[in-house]
């Protein structure tokens, strides 16, 4: 079982690449660039209320009870986006206001910020599926047949993932070789959590709280302040509502898909 459950999270995490390859030979880059994140916004949405806040209460709460659980749980959303905040900084070439005053001035912020949102997406998510690896691995080893469940599920909100990493980076100008390269190091995150659970055996559920937190902190961040605030700028509104209903479709679908298991 330690095989197949390695295996599957080596190949859950090639989802995140499959959504990157769509996005890269997909022509219409602005539309299909606003569509991936109004996507990628209900996603993670779905995901912070639905399933990482009360998994995250879940697994504190039998650590170190209610309380406890609750403050620990602000902390680290806390730590999470200042982690992210101070990323922010470091990262060269950022504006959120466009206090600009010509088209070519507008554009080059404009790709300067979704190259910044692709940056720090890849960073979060590849957080994200440490974590998600390190699940897929334990359910796995337990049960081939739920791990397969979850395999599914999982790979499901992938697609969206790999589509706002690929379809930011392209739009900020930058390559298809390096958005690629960036890409399957995404990807392979989900391998390497499924890879440390094999050569240490598991962690405790306190680890595993205190890290799903830290996560749930940064994809707050990247929803709040940086999907949102692009979002509110889209021009035409239809694109971000069928974008943010179709990916709390697909969120729901691989939800479907766990409770089968």
């Amino acid at each position: 079982m330690n095989f197949v459950a390695v295996l599957l999270s080596l190949l859950v995490g090639l989802f995140i690449l499959l959504g990157s390859l769509i996005s890269i030979f997909y022509k219409n880059n602005k539309k299909f660039t606003d569509f991936s994140i109004s996507i990628a916004f209900g996603v993670i949405v779905g995901l912070i209320i639905l399933e990482i806040l009360p998994e995250t209460f879940e697994v504190l709460n039998e650590e170190i009870g209610v309380i406890r659980s609750i403050a620990s749980i602000v902390i680290l959303i806390l730590i999470g986006i200042t982690m992210l905040k101070i990323l922010d900084l470091f990262i060269p070439h950022h504006e959120h206001e466009l206090h600009v005053h010509n088209k070519n001035s507008l554009n080059k912020n404009h790709n300067q910020h979704l190259h910044h949102i692709g940056l720090i997406s890849s960073f979060a998510v590849i957080v994200h599926n440490i974590i998600e690896g390190m699940s897929l691995y334990l359910v796995t080893n337990s049960s081939i047949s739920s791990g397969l469940f979850l395999f599914i599920g999982i790979g499901l909100h992938n697609i969206p993932m790999g589509l706002v990493i690929a379809s930011t980076l392209i739009s900020s100008n930058y390559t298809k070789s390096k958005t690629l390269k960036l890409s399957l190091i995404v990807s392979l995150s989900t391998f390497l959590g499924g890879l440390v659970m094999l050569l240490l055996g598991g962690v405790s559920n306190l680890v595993q709280g205190i890290l799903l937190g830290l996560t749930l902190g940064m994809l707050i961040y990247i929803s709040i302040f940086e999907l949102m605030h692009q979002i509110y700028h889209m021009k035409d509104k239809k694109i971000p509502i069928i974008g943010i209903i179709l990916g709390l479709l697909l969120l729901g679908i691989s939800f479907v898909i766990e409770l089968v298991m």
